[in-house]
């Protein structure tokens, strides 16, 4: 007979459960426990029971008053209002048993006026099986696809309104993968661990960037009950490329170059620039090469290295853009890195006139030019009788007013510039240094020469 639906509907409508005081047991296989799910509240059942097989088992009812009268329903896929009442239930005080048990079903336990729901699924009716697994020799690039032989149906269960559901098998699919460390400026190692709901024959996802062994196991009802299953591939190689680089300029900035204190992670500025480009691909690569062209969308490649490690020096003027680009056979990959700017400045050399060496120490104590992309300099610095004092072949150098390790008198000294900048420009200066701030030493013999 149908479950009296006048009762029901008002609960079914509203979800609630009310307070189940009984205990729902299952007997007759010691060896597998049942499983079991709470589901969310909006499915209106209590519990999900996961049965290894229900041909193995009785299911009873422990009521919590004795005198209470305890009646059992059972429903399927159209929900609680549909449920109809099982006869023939024995009943022993508080416990009454349900003999035959029947599968992937919905029950109803009514004690008194409190009522329990659940449903019964039998995992023999579902069971996984896996046979084999292997990566699929043809892919896009980046992406995995494996094969899987064996079989595993959707596990679903009805709602108390009649809504379909699923359970989760929580399979799992490890395997390898590779990790940058920018710790380390490497590729390491790292285990991945992919979730899958539901048996698939065919797996897709992010490509492996290294060889690895791809590993399928479980379900979690089956290791549950420790049966889980495993099948593994074999070694197969990266089905993925990647790549990163770190760029750094190595020569110093020194302190009388124009600009030095600014934006100091800018690449280039004044010539000449030593830059090093470190480029590092993954297994699968199979060439690598450093591009650099003068447009900042690479129409136009102009020069390639093919080289993972270049270093570069910068003594013309002008802006160029950089990447790192790697290729593999396997699957037709490319990687490409971010792109790097390299800009140049045009070439500037002003000369100060005077300086106050051996009178405080680091101020104005060094006569220096001031410059930018200078990529070609002597300078030669003479005294009032012709004598050479200094000679400088580095514009970052300077002349502390010294000769023979003595800092020369106050006066009028001269030098003498030969240059030439980024772009091609020639400089030939000639002008005055005044050396000032010092008390005039009586003069010797030696004057002449200092």
């Amino acid at each position: 007979m149908k479950y009296l639906q006048n009762i029901m509907l008002a609960t079914i409508a509203s979800l609630s459960l009310g307070d189940a005081y009984g205990e729902v047991l299952f007997v007759g296989d010691e060896a597998h426990k049942v499983f079991v799910e709470e589901p969310s509240k909006t499915t209106g059942l209590n519990s999900v029971y996961v049965v290894y097989d229900t041909n193995m088992i009785k299911m009873q009812y422990v009521a919590a008053d004795e005198s209470a009268k305890v009646t059992w329903y059972k429903f399927g896929q159209m929900g609680g209002a549909y449920a109809e009442e099982i006869a023939g239930i024995g009943r022993d005080g508080k416990v009454t048993t349900l003999n035959e048990v029947v599968p992937n079903s919905g029950y109803i336990v009514e004690e008194g006026d409190k009522r329990s729901y659940f449903w019964v699924v039998d995992y023999s009716h579902y069971r996984l099986q896996l046979q084999s697994i292997e990566l699929e020799d043809e892919g896009d690039c980046g992406t995995a696809v494996l094969n899987v032989e064996g079989s595993g149906d959707d596990i679903i269960y009805y709602t108390i309104n009649g809504g379909l559901k699923k359970l989760d098998r929580a399979l799992e699919l490890t395997y390898e993968s590779l990790e940058w460390s920018a710790e380390n400026s490497s590729w390491q190692t790292v285990g991945q661990t992919e979730k899958l709901e539901g048996f698939k024959t065919r797996i897709s996802l992010p490509g492996s960037l290294c060889s690895t062994v791809y590993t399928l196991s479980g379900d979690r009802f089956l290791t549950f009950w420790q049966e889980s299953q495993s099948v593994s591939s074999g070694m197969s190689q990266a089905s993925a490329l990647a790549v990163e680089t770190v760029v750094a300029q190595e020569t110093e900035k020194a302190d009388n170059m124009k600009g030095a204190g600014d934006d100091a992670e800018r690449l280039g500025g004044s010539a000449p620039a030593t830059i090093l480009f470190n480029g590092y691909a993954t297994e699968a690569a199979t060439h690598c090469e450093w591009q650099m062209s003068r447009s900042a969308d690479f129409e136009n490649v102009e020069e390639q290295y093919a080289e993972s490690e270049l270093s570069k020096t910068f003594n013309e003027a002008g802006t160029t853009y950089w990447r790192f680009v790697a290729n593999s056979d396997a699957r037709d990959c490319v990687a490409e890195s971010e792109i790097y700017t390299v800009s140049i400045g045009e070439s500037s050399l002003q000369c100060p006139n005077a300086f106050s060496p051996g009178t405080t120490e680091g101020v104005n104590d060094e006569w220096k030019v001031s410059y930018s992309s200078i990529v070609k300099f002597r300078c030669w610095i003479f005294n009032s009788w012709g004598v050479q004092l200094c000679e400088l072949t580095d514009p970052s150098q300077g002349w502390d007013g010294k000769y023979k390790g003595k800092v020369v008198n106050p006066g009028v000294y001269y030098y003498v510039i030969e240059a030439e900048g980024s772009e091609g420009k020639k400089y030939k200066l000639k002008g005055d240094i005044n050396i000032v701030g010092l008390k005039k030493e009586a003069k010797t013999t030696s004057d002449k020469t200092e």
